[in-house]
């Protein structure tokens, strides 16, 4: 199968109302019948059903079991939030292997998430990250090779089956975020075989980058590597030449959507995305380092919270941002910060 046969698949980037909706220019507004349609908020999802544990270091963020999730996201739903991204956090001793053999097992956390989300609230739009850190007993977002470097070829096979199991669950988009080259035409070739294309947004993370972001994140999520770093499949901070290139690659390998992380240290490369990838919506994310960042400085008393935080995400969409993935939907939603 060629990569132009691959990347003629289009319909899974707007099958549901809300990428509909992604496809066009957006702003961060409260517009009539599409509230905050631009934010999406990252959730992390524990295999303890009953747990609701707050990350220290995420001001405001919880661990949550399944059976948590839905009270949680009820009011939020009824204020207008319309999707949230979701990140598997296995607790139990047996959760984590070299191969991450666990990442999509139909009783783990992000397959029962997607489910429960999808029953109590049909319109949601429910994106699964993708990647093998959470579940490996190293903490690399791949299959090793016996230089501890990531074998591309198994890594990626991976990457598919765990997209097409998310997929099948309910989840209208998969966004890989391991870097192994190659993972889209895979992941994009698998869901092709699974009938599910059609209908399944493949959202590239072709954008992101190494750094000293992520350490809260981690925290969450427990995906903190067990030696090394990820320097070596994560963009450099200086590298725009190989995000560009990276971006062109996933297009060409059938991405309905491009993600830059983080978001506010690389608006340049949210600006490059925008220019290189003008027919697909762009989204990035504001990190839980930079969120951390923001309330720790207000606590400060160095700015104002609300006022910060807004500036921050209009320089994201400034940029070229079609979607948000942010902390602060919470915030937003629950205090009426687009409401004047």
């Amino acid at each position: 199968m060629s990569e132009s046969q691959v990347s003629s698949i289009l319909q899974g980037g707007y099958h549901h109302p809300l990428s509909r909706q992604w496809q066009a220019e957006r702003q961060l507004t409260k517009a009539p019948n599409s509230p905050q349609s631009a934010l999406v908020y990252p959730l992390f999802i524990t295999d303890n059903p009953d747990e609701e544990s707050l990350v220290a270091s995420l001001p405001g963020q919880y661990r949550r079991g399944v059976n948590k999730i839905v009270p949680f996201l009820e009011p939020l739903v009824k204020l207008g939030l319309r999707s949230v991204i979701l990140f598997g956090v296995p607790l139990a001793p047996t959760a984590k292997d070299p191969t991450g053999s666990q990442a999509s097992a139909q009783d783990g956390p992000v397959v029962q998430g997607i489910k429960i989300i999808k029953k109590a609230f049909p319109q949601m739009f429910v994106m699964a990250d993708v990647c093998l850190c959470e579940y490996t007993s190293h903490g690399h977002c791949g299959i090793l090779n016996e230089d501890g470097t990531l074998h591309q070829e198994l890594s990626c096979q991976r990457m598919a089956e765990i997209s097409v199991d998310y997929a099948r669950a309910g989840a209208d988009a998969v966004a890989p975020s391991d870097m192994n080259d190659g993972r889209i035409l895979a992941i994009k070739t698998g869901l092709m075989k699974a009938g599910i294309a059609h209908k399944t947004m493949l959202i590239s993370y072709a954008a992101k980058f190494s750094g000293s972001l992520y350490g809260p994140f981690r925290d969450a999520a427990g995906s903190a590597p067990s030696f090394g770093d990820r320097k070596c499949y994560q963009l450099p901070p200086s590298a725009r030449g190989l995000a560009r290139r990276a971006i062109q690659r996933d297009l060409r390998e059938g991405a309905d959507g491009i993600m830059v992380k983080p978001a506010g240290w690389f608006l340049d490369i949210v600006s490059d995305a925008k220019e290189i990838a003008k027919d697909v919506p762009i989204s990035c994310y504001q990190v839980s380092g930079e969120f951390a960042m923001i309330h720790a400085a207000a606590e400060k008393g160095v700015f104002d919270l609300k006022q910060a935080a807004l500036e921050s995400l209009e320089g994201m969409m400034r940029a070229g941002a079609n979607t948000i993935l942010t902390y602060f939907c919470e915030q937003i939603l629950k205090e009426g910060w687009l409401d004047q």
